[in-house]
């Protein structure tokens, strides 16, 4: 799947974050931004106030596997840090964790979700929210039914491990498998016997 221009651009969050600037100081359009296809990419009059011309360049922005979000809403809301933090703690994240729960001590509601941007200097889909972070609060999964309320009728949603051989291979307990993890798509009730 084509994840647009922005995607490895050289960009650094951290030196701009070590500056004590706000994300919204940047990123503007986020607080009022309704639609997944909104363009929050900072305006170049923005990176103006401290750069020179010469140095600015913005990317297109990335294409994400969303069709639904508001930042708008969310924001309002407050930071989803707490939540995420508590269902890590509880064991009922869908997915490994990995060291997301060291970036969920921050006051900054944006880096709730988009997490290690203090750390970052390139554009990558790392700092994108995991669909497990979603699954915290909208917690019905009815797949393939639900998938169409965040996502597009032809969205990718495969993860790779579901190749060609996958049916085969899966049950075989070669592949070993995170079934926390299968849970993200196939659902909280979701278990092996259900299909075999």
């Amino acid at each position: 799947m084509a994840w647009g221009a922005a995607w490895g651009a050289p960009f650094s969050h951290r030196i701009h974050l070590a500056q004590g600037l706000e994300c919204v100081e940047c990123h503007t359009a986020a607080q009022s931004s309704t639609k997944v296809e909104d363009n929050l990419l900072p305006q170049k009059q923005v990176c103006l106030a401290c750069h020179e011309d010469g140095e600015v360049a913005i990317p297109s922005p990335p294409v994400t596997r969303l069709s639904k979000f508001s930042h708008a809403l969310h924001l309002k809301m407050g930071s989803a840090a707490p939540f995420i933090a508590s269902a890590i703690d509880h064991g009922s994240y869908l997915q490994p964790p990995g060291d997301i729960r060291r970036h969920l001590n921050t006051r900054n509601p944006c880096q709730a979700c988009h997490r290690g941007l203090e750390e970052s200097d390139q554009v990558t889909r790392a700092a994108l929210p995991q669909m497990a972070d979603c699954l915290v609060c909208h917690t019905q999964i009815d797949p393939p039914f639900s998938c169409e309320d965040c996502h597009a009728k032809d969205a990718q949603l495969k993860p790779p491990s579901h190749s060609e051989h996958f049916m085969d291979a899966h049950s075989s307990g070669k592949l070993q498998l995170d079934k926390t993890t299968c849970a993200v798509c196939h659902g909280r009730t979701f278990t092996c016997m259900g299909c075999h």
